[in-house]
């Protein structure tokens, strides 16, 4: 039986290397955002099986984990460098599975998935690991109650709590920003939230995280 396959909403792969992901991840990254990380997959899974795609056949669910599960890396100190957090995070993460024994192609896939997923519109259209990808993380901000049950949401959020994820998320990439201004190239993501918190009292990913189903 696959994951996708499994009735436990919060199953997650078990190989070694999964688990070392996330033990990375997790000693790495504050708890709200390793959280929204693993949130992140688990909704991606929802929405491939709302969607009807399959793993193994439609889509490499291992591949869509390593992503999802690594997709912020960036934010971490061990991968911030001067780039902006998505290609920082992508960089390491290539890195990371590639010593591993993944192969290039593969490495190739997550890569574009975690690089691509503040691009709305070209995401979408790069395969269904990134599709996927972004959608999860997307999920993770609002949901449609017919992707995400009220049942399903509660057992992982129960198990992965929210911890003030959208707050906590954009104050890690402003900081960044601040301390490194190449991180923020025009019109990118980390430009517009460091200049909607200049500008504002809540960010657009506040704002909407806070009147989403989810809250903050």
């Amino acid at each position: 039986m696959t994951i996708q396959e499994s009735d436990d909403v919060l199953a997650l792969p078990t190989s070694a290397l999964a688990t070392e992901t996330l033990s990375i991840v997790f000693s790495n990254e504050p708890p709200a955002i390793a959280n929204h990380s693993v949130r992140s997959y688990l909704f991606a899974r929802l929405l491939a099986r709302h969607r009807g795609l399959r793993p193994g056949h439609d889509f490499d669910d291992r591949l869509l984990f390593f992503a999802c599960v690594l997709h912020d890396m960036g934010l971490s100190e061990v991968a911030n460098g001067k780039q902006r957090f998505e290609i920082d995070g992508a960089d390491a993460a290539a890195e990371f599975l590639a010593g591993n024994g993944v192969s290039s192609s593969d490495v190739d896939e997550v890569w574009q998935a975690i690089a691509l997923h503040t691009s709305g519109g070209v995401a979408e259209r790069r395969g269904p690991v990134c599709a996927l990808t972004r959608g999860g993380i997307l999920l993770d901000i609002d949901a449609d109650p017919k992707v995400v049950s009220d049942d399903d949401a509660r057992v992982i959020h129960a198990t992965y709590p929210r911890l003030a994820m959208a707050r906590e998320l954009v104050e890690a990439i402003v900081a960044q920003v601040r301390a490194e201004p190449s991180k923020a190239p025009a019109y990118t993501l980390p430009a517009a939230l460091v200049r909607e918190r200049a500008e504002l009292s809540l960010t657009g990913i506040e704002r909407a995280a806070q009147s989403g189903r989810w809250g903050q």
